[in-house]
């Protein structure tokens, strides 16, 4: 089990959820429950992962898109949101979702903040120490659309229709593959059939 610190509790989250939603609401609200209820279910077929952390950790990954609408800014945002209230294991999370592959090239999209944001987020993702709840998320965020739950595939095609992609992308995509295979081993089980409804969905 990875060390606890700080964390907040589960209506605690969700309060801070919903009024993100009220300040910027859009798909990425659901998208965040579906990540959140995937990290909980991978979390209890993993043998190091804690559910109830990995659920708020999910509800709180994208928490930084209450100051939007934004794009790749929200990172910063959310680490900086959820370190003044003291929850560094949430902000650490915000920071590190996008980054299965620890280096600010691998975004795809335009940034969206300034200069020195962008430096300050370069020094914080070299400087973050990754868990396997970092990684959790960092898998879960690509199994969660605003409809439901999906496979990589299907959420790699559909960052990449909305925010492009560059020279880097195909290193992303290899590594979120990997990071699936990583979990299938580690969890003795295709984590595709640990979200209800996708296999259904999948061979219907």
């Amino acid at each position: 089990m990875e060390p606890h610190l700080s964390l907040p509790d589960h209506q605690t989250a969700e309060r801070l959820l919903q009024d993100a939603a009220a300040l910027n609401p859009g798909a990425w609200v659901e998208h965040s429950r579906h990540v959140a209820l995937a990290a909980r279910s991978i979390a209890q077929a993993h043998p190091r992962l804690d559910p109830a952390r990995a659920y708020t950790l999910g509800l709180l990954h994208d928490l930084g898109r209450r100051t939007g609408p934004n794009r790749d800014r929200h990172i910063l945002d959310g680490h900086d949101f959820l370190m003044e209230l003291g929850y560094a294991d949430a902000a650490r999370i915000a920071l590190t979702h996008a980054f299965v592959i620890p280096e600010l090239d691998t975004l795809q999209g335009e940034w969206d903040g300034t200069l020195e944001e962008w430096r300050r987020l370069d020094h914080l993702i070299a400087s973050a120490r990754q868990t396997d709840e970092d990684r959790l998320i960092q898998l879960c965020d690509m199994l969660g659309l605003a409809a439901g739950f999906c496979t990589v595939e299907e959420r790699l095609v559909d960052i990449a229709l909305r925010y492009t992609f560059n020279a880097r992308t195909p290193d992303k995509w290899r590594a979120k593959l990997t990071l699936k295979a990583d979990f299938d081993r580690e969890c003795g089980v295709n984590i595709y059939r640990l979200l209800p409804g996708l296999t259904e969905r999948l061979l219907a």
